[in-house]
């Protein structure tokens, strides 16, 4: 089941639009280019629950006063059904009131909506690939890393609600130089553990997980790489190392509730023949040129801030030369309609190239969308909490989600525009209290969950109970922030921008907590059992919507807390 005949904004637009062409039909207002209709939600509902400014934009080339434009179109638009009231305003806003009735008999389509309630089909089934975290398998994941996780698992669960067809892939870098200085520090290790004496070389990995993978796999393997030559043994260990440290990333992933689709090896891109075919693209082409020994990418002519090594003069590609690859087979290979690349902000410097690369490789514009996320700064009270991947005085994901929780990880780092650096406070996010934004959110759901249950413990059924006995302004004013859920979901999977959500969430479970305070909801008295009914209707129905917006974040939606 969609939902965008259900967003009331959308109905709106229409009737403005449709009431701004018969105006100009009829020469009731002048004919000109008239620019998209804009609909906002007054913050005050005096105000109606709808306003447009759009008289105000038709004023210059109507030559006319708005407030005029606005009294002709609020002539025009018809009252009924979803729509009781329609006002001109100054200095030209046209103000829609929503009817109560029609608001009311939402609830029974939100109930039997369940956990498909918000869902729209604006994606049309497109093909869209979301790659997040990806960092390469050398360590554990750190604080750092759980803020893309979060971003793209939550992205790639909104995108499903819109009609998209998602893919989640996680791209292992698993050759290179850093696999290669990964190898030879495990081997370092690995000698160590077994008494003999070996250097880590300076841009080796120096956390103490190494000297931890070592011992392990040296009680498992006991010393048998101590008897073969330092290259077979390095390849050999750094294989087991290296499958170590994914079952690690995997294991990490799941623990904060992400998971893919697709694990992506990039030794495969050589394996498949995908690397090769990206290259003779780009020379055919006329993209590579060859210069001081090494293969060069064209990419300044593109728009990139300078041209790009892809092949060194000693035959090893740049990671430059596996992200043309990997982004070939990604549209050539695999087809997808749409890929959203999810990168921390270090990798600022790709954005550019990233936009070369399109086009070099035949990629329509806005096929390939980039998204960088800022840091995070870890804090407990006023201390912060420095993270050091090289040195090994690290903060895990792990350890994090074993302090906080999941729920609070995926709430906190949800909450800020991606864009924006951001404080993660460890101390408030264990917090139960209302001052704490995950716990009030859940501890709303849990509540109706108790109320459902005392309703059931009473032995009502409210199945057949009349919604249209909700007309108090609390009752109302809860429904009509249910409704904004699909309208909510349609602008995150637009703009990419997940943040709303648990935003919303906290509007929701505060227009609950209103409602509820001012409000009861099961009655004692007999002669209350309708409005009980009706009351309990709308509980549940606030406990659907809970229960999804919880559900595109990925976190619980507890019954008791």
């Amino acid at each position: 089941m969609t939902f965008e005949s259900t967003i009331p904004g959308n109905h709106i637009r229409t009737l403005i639009s449709d009431a701004l062409e018969e105006a100009m039909l009829s020469g009731a207002l002048p004919q000109v280019d008239t620019p998209p209709v804009s609909v906002e939600r007054p913050q005050n509902i005096e105000n109606g629950d709808f306003a447009s400014s759009t008289p105000l934009k038709l004023a210059r080339p109507m030559r006319m006063n708005p407030l005029r434009i606005a009294e002709k179109l609020a002539e025009l638009i018809h009252v009924g059904g979803q729509v009781e009231r329609v006002w001109a305003a100054k200095p030209g806003f046209i103000n829609i009131g929503l009817s109560s009735k029609w608001l009311a008999s939402r609830v029974d389509l939100i109930r039997d909506a369940d956990a498909t309630y918000g869902n729209i089909s604006i994606g049309d089934g497109k093909r869209v690939q979301v790659e997040f975290v990806s960092v390469n398998p050398t360590g554990p994941v750190h604080v750092g890393h759980a803020r893309g996780a979060v971003v793209g698992s939550a992205l790639a669960k909104i995108l499903e609600a819109a009609g998209y067809s998602v893919e989640r892939e996680y791209y292992l870098n698993d050759s290179g130089n850093q696999m290669g200085h990964f190898y030879k520090t495990l081997l370092a290790r690995y000698k160590q553990a077994n008494g003999v004496a070996a250097e880590i070389h300076a841009e080796g990995y120096q956390g103490d997980y190494m000297v931890d993978l070592a011992r392990e796999i040296s009680d498992q393997e006991g010393r048998r790489f101590l008897d073969i030559d330092d290259a077979e043994a390095e390849a050999e260990l750094g294989e087991i190392g290296l499958q170590r440290m994914v079952d690690e990333i995997r294991t990490d992933m799941s623990a904060l509730r992400v998971d893919y689709d697709s694990w992506f090896s990039e030794r495969s891109l050589f394996a498949d023949g995908q690397f090769d075919a990206a290259m003779k693209l780009l020379k055919d082409q006329g993209y590579l040129v060859e210069k001081d020994g090494a293969t060069w990418f064209t990419s300044s002519a593109l728009g990139d801030d300078k041209d790009k090594v892809i092949i060194r003069s000693t035959g090893v590609p740049t990671y430059f030369a596996t992200d043309l690859a990997y982004h070939y087979d990604k549209f050539k290979n695999r087809g997808f309609d749409r890929v959203i690349d999810i990168f921390g902000a270090d990798h600022q410097g790709h954005a550019r190239f990233f936009k070369a690369m399109t086009p070099a490789l035949g990629i329509e514009d806005g096929r390939l969308e980039l998204l960088l996320y800022q840091l995070v700064t870890l804090k407990r009270g006023d201390e912060v909490v420095r993270l050091s991947k090289r040195t090994g005085d690290l903060i895990t994901l792990r350890e994090l989600i074993e302090e906080v929780g999941a729920d609070a990880c995926r709430f906190v780092f949800l909450s800020r525009s991606i864009d924006s650096q951001m404080d993660f406070d460890l101390e408030l996010a264990k917090e139960e209290s209302a001052e704490n934004p995950v716990y009030y959110v859940q501890y709303a759901h849990a509540r109706i969950a108790s109320i459902l249950r005392l309703a059931a413990e009473r032995g009502i059924d409210f199945t057949d109970g009349d919604t249209s006995l909700l007309d108090h302004e609390s009752e109302l004013a809860l429904i009509r922030k249910m409704l904004v859920l699909p309208e909510t979901v349609e602008f995150m999977a637009e703009n990419l921008e997940p943040q709303h959500l648990p935003h919303y969430a906290i509007e929701l479970a505060t227009s609950f907590h209103t409602f509820y305070q001012q409000r009861r909801v099961v009655s004692s008295n007999p002669e209350d059992l309708d409005v009980t009914k009706a009351r309990l209707k709308l509980v549940d129905a606030a406990r659907t919507v809970l229960a999804r917006c919880l559900d595109l974040m990925l976190m619980e939606a507890p019954d008791k807390m």
